[in-house]
Order: structure tokens, then C-alpha cells, then sequence
């Protein structure tokens, strides 16, 4: 296991932020840790970055506890943050050199670790320009390299592409996909955008400091999302249908749509009534749908 965190507390005065949660993160993995602002997501990224200390519990990151081994931890992991820590009016290369000296990183070290990030990462061509001359993707790049300049073995996205327009997102998550299939590395996301937690291998729900819910998207999308089904042609006789087996319909501009409690139930209905199904679609439930339930909230634009 990369993180293994048991029990975790952590409190500001009479407010509690972090209430005995407990999670596994394992190597290689894809891994999101789900939640509104004070959550509690921030506050236990900073316990296990080694920024803030704990009240209660234990943390270990790549097999070390970080009472003692903080120091190690904090060799083994690698943050990009929401907004850029980096220097605007310096050139990528500058920042990058300054950076790496942060880790211990010099010399012919820095050098050729420069080169396999610029290799992984396509810098070559930007790594002379000034930061703030760069597109929103390409400083993300740069933020991203800037975390992997020590090769940690554990990489933390802390809504890494809030505020990029999609292009640039879908861009930053090609980098990551990149990393993760060449080097083995683990990813620890916080994110607002659920079609990006939909792609982890395990997601961790967390809501007023505690874990309100936890799995696979596939098995958190059975145990929590409704299916829906979409009528465009036959609405009257579509919402009639299914009113007559107590189901609830809501009438759109356009559409009849029905929540079902699993797509098989559309099969059954489709053979009941043939006649009805000439214009429909089936919409499976979604990370949206899940988090809301659990949490009652919506995360977008949170």
C-alpha cells in the first residue's frame, strides 16, 4: 500500500475537520478522494504531505509512519496544487532548476532528470519561455513536472484542473494517463469534476469530516445511482405506462424520463410493451448521481 491511514483525527479548536476516518490507497492506482469545501479533503492532504500534525490515528505513506519518517515521506511525494506555486516572470527552465533545488536536485542530477521529465512531458520546446507567456495546458505541464522532479513514488492532484477549459483539461489528464502507464506512479486526486473521478480505480466519498461512502465507480454507480429511461415519441402513453406501476415521471420540453432501479427493468418493459419503445434511450446513473445521494450536496460549482 502507498497510503494507509487508520482512524485519523484532527480538529481546529471546536470545529472538527478530520472525525476517525480510515482509507487505503494502493500502488499504481488511481485513487479520489471525494468532497464539498471543509469537507475535510485539504486537511488531510496536509496531514499526509507532512504540512499540518494530527490529533489522533496513524499515517502511512510508502510504508513509512509519519511520526517518526516525515522527512521520508515527503521525499516520496510529489503536489500540484489548484493554483501554481511557480514564478510567472521566470523561464520554465529557471523555475524548474530553482525548484529542483528545493529536493536536493543539482548539477548532473538536475540535468538529466531535466531531460527524462521533458521527454515524458514534451518541454523541449517551451522550457526557454516565460511562464506567464504559456497556455493554461502547458503550465499545468509545467506544474506537474515541477512535482516529479525528486521521482516521488506518490503524486497528489488537488483539483488539478479547476478552472481550465476543457481542451486544456483533457490535455492535462493525456499527461497523466502518460505517467501512469510508463512509470508505475500513483495518483491521489481531489477533484469537482465527477467524470474525472468516474476514471479512478477507487473513489472515497468524505462529507463533514467523515467517510460517508467508499468503492469502485462501477460498484458506488450500483449501490447509490438510479438508471433513467427517456421517452421522445408515445409520452402520454409512456408517463401512463408506468404511473400505472408506480413509478414517477418527470415531463421535459421534449422527453418523458422515468427512473428505474436497474437497466433490466427495461428489458421487461420493452416485451410488455413494444408499441411504446420506437424513440427512447437508457441513461445509466452516474459519479453526479452518487454524490449526490450520499451526501445530499452537489459538487458543481463548489
Amino acid at each position: 500500500m502507498i497510503i494507509e491511514i487508520e482512524n485519523l483525527k484532527k480538529s481546529f479548536k471546536d470545529v472538527t475537520a478530520v472525525d476517525g476516518i480510515s482509507f487505503k490507497v494502493k500502488e499504481g492506482e488511481l485513487f479520489s478522494f471525494l468532497g464539498v469545501n471543509g469537507a475535510g479533503k485539504s486537511t488531510t492532504i496536509n496531514i499526509i504531505s507532512g504540512i499540518l500534525g494530527k490529533d489522533g490515528g496513524t499515517v502511512k505513506v510508502c510504508g513509512h509512519d509519519i511520526d517518526n519518517e516525515a522527512a521520508e515521506i515527503k521525499r516520496n511525494i510529489g503536489i500540484v496544487f489548484q493554483n501554481s506555486v511557480l514564478d510567472k516572470k521566470l523561464s520554465v527552465y529557471d523555475n524548474l532548476k530553482s525548484r529542483a533545488s528545493f529536493y536536493g536536485v543539482f548539477g548532473q542530477e538536475f540535468k538529466s532528470r531535466l531531460e527524462e521529465i521533458c521527454e515524458l512531458l514534451d518541454l523541449g520546446d517551451i522550457l526557454k519561455r516565460q511562464l506567464d507567456k504559456l497556455s493554461g495546458g502547458q503550465k499545468r505541464r509545467i506544474d506537474i513536472a515541477r512535482a516529479l522532479l525528486h521521482k516521488p513514488k506518490l503524486l497528489i492532484l488537488d483539483e488539478p484542473t479547476t478552472g481550465l477549459d476543457p481542451k486544456t483539461r483533457i490535455t492535462v489528464w493525456g499527461v497523466v494517463d502518460k505517467l501512469r502507464k510508463e512509470t508505475g506512479l500513483t495518483v491521489f486526486l481531489t477533484t469537482h469534476y465527477m467524470e474525472e473521478a468516474s476514471e479512478s480505480d477507487y473513489v472515497v466519498i468524505i462529507d463533514s469530516g467523515k467517510i460517508a461512502a467508499e468503492g469502485t465507480p462501477h460498484d458506488l454507480k450500483n449501490a447509490y445511482a438510479s438508471d433513467f429511461i427517456k421517452f421522445y415519441n408515445h409520452r402520454d402513453e409512456a408517463e401512463k405506462f408506468f404511473k400505472e406501476r408506480g413509478y414517477i415521471c418527470k415531463n421535459e420540453r421534449d422527453f418523458t424520463e422515468v427512473e428505474l432501479k436497474g437497466t433490466a427493468e427495461a428489458a421487461e418493459f420493452v416485451k410488455q410493451s413494444p408499441q411504446l419503445f420506437d424513440d427512447f434511450e437508457i441513461l445509466k446513473g452516474n459519479m453526479d448521481n452518487v454524490f449526490l445521494k450520499v451526501t445530499g450536496k452537489d459538487l458543481k460549482g463548489v
